[in-house]
C-alpha cells in the first residue's frame, strides 16, 4: 500500500484501496457530470506528460486562476507530479494584486478556467514579462485551450511516461508544493511556501477529526480551491475515499447539497449564518401552533451541551420531541444525509456551532492560518475534545504555547517553509528557535482546548489607556437578526463605538410588520425608528458585556460589505484599514459630539 508523503500520492492511494466509479463529480448544463478514479488518473499523467513535452521541470511555476471543477484537480496533481509549484489565484482579488502575484511569482504560465477571466487578465498577463502564455479550460474563442498542454505529449507517451515516473520518484515531502498569496487585510499579498510535507502532515491530522466519515460518502465543494483550508479538505476527502461534488455556485449550493444529499462540506461563519438565517426566517413566517413549537425547538437547542453527562433526563426529553418535530425537517432541508460542517476562516458564534449539534450535525469549528496548513486546532465530533466559542483541541503532532504578551505561537510540520522571495518578512515570521508567529491573541488549557480572544494587531487603546479587543464584540452583536456585519471603532478615543451594516433582508421585513414607510435603504437607514429599534438592539447586547467593552455609540450605513467592493478580505474578514478610510466621515461624526462616558 502507497505511504501518502505527497499530494499526488492520495490518488494513488484512491486506486488500491477505493477506485470509484464517482470519485469527482460536477453540475454543468442542468446535468452531473462525474469522473471515475481511473479517468481522474489518465487525466492528471495526460497533463503531467503534456508539461514534460513542453520543457517544463522541477520548480517551475504555474498559476491557475479558475472555479471549483475537476479541472482544477486534473491540472493541480498533473503539475505536483512534476513537480511545478502550483501558485493558485483568487479570481475575486483587484488587478493591482494580479499583476503582484503574477509578476512575483515567476509564473510561466497563466491558466484560467473561462471568457471573463481571460478577457480581464490577458492584458494583465501581456504585460508580465515572465508569462509566456495564458490558456483557458472552458473554449474561448481566440484563447489556448489547456487541452493543447496535454496534446503536447501526443506521439511521444512511451518516453514520456518513463520520464514522469523517474520524475514522480525524485520529488520528496520537503519540496515545495505551492505558493499561496495571502488575501491580508492590508498591503500586497505574501506568498506562502507550502511543502508536500507541510500539506499532507496536516491532511493526516484532519483525518483524526472527521473520523466518523467514510469512504463512498460525498463532500460538496463551493468555498475556492485557492483557499487553503478547501483546499486541504479538499485533499482530506479524498484521502478519506469520499467522492468530491463541485457546487455550481455559492447561491446554488442549498440546491446541490439536497440534490447529491451531501455528508460534508467545508465553509465559512459568513455562509453558515446565512443558512441559519434562511431557517429562522422560514420559521417566522409559519403560524400559530406551528410558529410556536419552531421557536420552543430553537430554544431547546440554544441550551444544548457537548457533554452527555450534562444534559438532564428531561432535557433529553424535549430534544428528542424537538427533534422530531423541527430539527428532522431542518435536516431534510440541507439533503437529508448531512452528518458534519468544518467551519474555518474567520470565529464562529457558539449559538450557531450548538444548535446546530443539538440538530445532529456536528459543526466543527477549527483555526489555522494559510501559513500553517491550515489547521493548528479544531473542535472533534464528540465529548471531551469539543467546547463551543474555543477553537477546539490541539493534536499532540503540533506544538503551540502561548507567548508573554498573550500571542499564540506554533511550531509542526504544518508550518510554512517561508515567504518566497522575502527573507525578511519570514524572519518576522517564524524565530529562530522555529515557532511561528501567528498575531492571534489566546489562551489554551491543560486539556490543549485553544480559545482565540482576537487579532494581536487589532487590539486597540482607548484615550484612557484601556485596551479593547473588538472581535469579542463583534461576535456577540453579529448574533442578532437585525445585524449583517459590524466593526468595532475606538483607537485613541474616549469610548468604543461601531459601524453597523444592517441585516437589510430582515429589516425589510420588520419595516413591514410595523409599517414603516422607506424609498430606499439610505432612507430606511435614516428612519429614526430604525434607529431607535437598533439602539434597543445595541442596549440588549451591550448588557454582555463590560463598561469599556460596551458600544457608546453607533452609525448604520447602507452598503453591504463584500469582497468585491473591497471591505472584506476573500476569506470574508474585515479590512479593518480600508473600512476605516471609507467611512471616515462616519467615525468623525461618532466622535464629533462629546458624550459623557461614565
Amino acid at each position: 500500500m502507497t505511504e501518502v508523503t505527497r499530494t499526488f500520492d492520495i490518488l494513488t492511494q484512491a486506486e488500491e484501496k477505493y477506485n470509484s466509479d464517482v470519485a469527482l463529480s460536477v453540475k454543468r448544463n442542468g446535468k452531473w457530470e462525474k469522473f471515475s478514479t481511473e479517468q481522474y488518473r489518465k487525466e492528471v499523467d495526460g497533463f503531467s506528460m503534456g508539461l514534460l513535452a513542453m520543457g517544463f521541470k522541477k520548480g517551475d511555476k504555474i498559476a491557475t486562476v479558475s472555479n471549483n471543477r475537476p479541472e482544477w484537480d486534473f491540472i493541480d496533481f498533473g503539475m505536483a507530479q512534476t513537480g511545478c509549484v502550483h501558485v493558485a489565484i483568487y479570481p475575486t482579488i483587484s488587478d493591482e494584486e494580479y499583476r503582484h502575484i503574477l509578476s512575483h511569482s515567476d509564473a510561466r504560465i497563466l491558466i484560467v478556467s473561462g471568457k471573463e477571466l481571460y478577457d480581464r487578465l490577458k492584458p494583465i498577463a501581456t504585460e508580465t514579462n515572465n508569462i509566456e502564455e495564458i490558456y483557458t479550460i472552458d473554449e474561448v474563442k481566440g484563447a489556448k485551450n489547456w487541452r493543447e498542454i496535454t496534446s503536447a505529449a501526443n506521439g511521444k507517451e512511451e518516453e514520456l511516461r518513463k520520464a514522469l515516473n523517474e520524475t514522480r520518484d525524485s520529488i520528496q515531502p520537503d519540496d515545495l508544493l505551492t505558493l499561496i498569496y495571502t488575501s491580508g487585510t492590508t498591503g500586497l499579498s505574501k506568498g506562502v511556501m507550502l511543502t508536500h510535507r507541510n500539506v499532507v502532515s496536516n491532511v493526516k491530522l484532519a483525518s483524526k477529526y472527521v473520523s466518523y466519515l467514510k469512504p463512498g460518502y460525498r463532500a460538496l465543494s463551493f468555498l475556492p480551491l485557492c483557499h487553503i483550508l478547501e483546499r486541504t479538505g479538499h485533499y482530506l476527502w479524498q484521502y478519506k475515499g469520499l467522492s468530491v461534488n463541485y457546487a455550481e455556485s455559492i447561491e446554488k449550493m442549498g440546491e446541490n447539497l439536497r440534490e447529491i444529499k451531501a455528508h460534508t462540506f467545508i465553509t465559512v461563519p459568513r455562509v453558515f449564518e446565512k443558512v441559519y438565517d434562511k431557517i429562522i426566517l422560514k420559521g417566522r413566517e409559519l403560524k400559530g401552533l406551528k410558529k410556536a413549537i419552531f421557536f420552543w425547538a430553537v430554544k431547546v437547542g440554544d441550551k444544548f451541551d457537548p457533554n452527555p453527562a450534562e444534559r438532564s433526563a428531561l432535557y433529553n426529553l424535549k430534544l428528542k420531541i424537538a427533534d422530531k418535530l423541527v430539527f428532522s425537517k431542518w435536516r431534510e432541508a440541507l439533503g437529508g444525509e448531512l452528518l458534519g460542517v468544518i467551519c474555518g476562516g474567520a470565529a464562529l458564534q457558539p449559538r450557531l456551532a450548538r444548535i446546530f449539534w443539538a440538530a445532529g450535525i456536528y459543526v466543527q469549528e477549527g483555526y489555522g492560518l494559510t501559513e500553517t496548513s491550515p489547521v493548528v486546532a479544531a473542535n472533534d465530533w464528540k465529548y471531551p475534545k469539543v467546547r463551543f466559542g474555543w477553537v477546539g483541541y490541539v493534536d499532540e503532532s503540533i506544538q503551540v504555547k502561548i507567548a508573554g504578551d498573550g500571542e499564540i505561537l506554533v511550531k509542526g510540520d504544518n508550518v510554512m517553509k517561508g515567504y518566497y522571495k522575502d527573507p525578511e518578512k519570514t524572519k518576522e515570521a517564524i524565530d529562530e528557535e522555529g515557532w511561528l508567529h501567528t498575531g492571534d491573541i489566546g489562551e489554551l488549557d491543560e486539556q490543549r482546548m485553544l480559545r482565540i480572544t482576537d487579532r494581536k494587531k487589532e487590539i486597540f487603546k482607548l484615550s484612557g489607556g484601556k485596551y479593547v479587543a473588538p472581535q469579542i464584540i463583534e461576535n456577540i452583536f453579529k448574533e442578532s437578526m437585525f445585524i449583517e456585519q459590524i466593526m468595532v471603532v475606538g483607537e485613541n478615543q474616549k469610548f468604543t463605538a461601531a459601524l453597523i451594516v444592517p441585516d437589510f433582508t430582515f429589516l425589510h421585513n420588520w419595516c413591514f410588520l410595523h409599517n414603516v414607510k422607506y424609498r430606499d435603504n439610505k432612507d430606511l437607514i435614516n428612519n429614526p425608528k430604525v434607529i431607535a429599534r437598533y439602539q434597543r438592539e445595541v442596549d440588549r447586547l451591550n448588557n454582555q458585556l463590560g463598561h469599556i467593552q460596551q458600544v457608546k455609540k453607533f452609525k448604520l450605513v447602507c452598503e453591504e460589505w463584500s469582497s468585491d467592493t473591497g471591505e472584506l478580505s476573500p476569506t470574508q474578514k474585515l479590512k479593518r484599514r480600508v473600512i476605516l478610510k471609507k467611512y471616515a466621515h462616519l467615525i468623525d461624526e461618532l466622535y464629533g459630539e462629546d458624550i459623557e462616558v461614565v
